[in-house]
């Protein structure tokens, strides 16, 4: 009678998502690709381990998606220099380890990817966090210096 309604539970998730990406900013985008890429890659080793072939391929294949539609065609190669370089390298030689993991089945390829996925998303939530205490201390030195004004006009003598 009270089980859980599988149906309104997806989309719940998806609206959830939605809405998500509509008010993200592009670095938040980024943190959500690699969230996605690696919920994929978990669900993956989860279908190995199950011996689940058919969700393996699934799985696996949307890492890869996710890995070349998302975050290696968002890199500007022109702007991010040696930088963006090395990363569309990185992700290439991700896609060939989920690749290459699918085909002989094995987990460890893929736990190789996780890692370098967590350590990237990492580094992206930091940036995420530097630009957020960027706008913290810009917006109080605004509002500091809209008191002092305002002090300074109380404080004005009448003539």
């Amino acid at each position: 009678m009270f089980g859980l309604n599988q149906k309104g539970v997806n989309g719940y998730a998806k609206v959830s998502i939605e809405t998500g990406v509509l008010a993200a900013s592009p670095v938040r985008l980024i943190v959500m690709l690699y969230d996605g890429a690696i919920t994929a890659c978990h669900s993956a080793i989860g279908s190995m381990q199950r011996k689940e072939i058919e969700q393996k391929g699934a799985m696996l294949s949307r890492a890869i998606m996710i890995i070349e539609s998302g975050l290696r065609l968002s890199l500007d190669k022109k702007a991010g220099g040696e930088i963006a370089e090395s990363l569309d390298a990185l992700y290439v030689y991700m896609s060939g380890r989920l690749a290459s993991a699918n085909v002989r089945n094995q987990p460890e390829q893929v736990q190789e990817v996780i890692k370098l996925l967590l350590d990237l998303k990492s580094a992206w939530e930091a940036i995420d966090a530097n630009k957020a205490t960027a706008q913290v201390l810009n917006q109080v030195k605004s509002n500091q210096q809209g008191v002092s004004v305002a002090q300074n006009y109380a404080y004005q003598p009448k003539v």
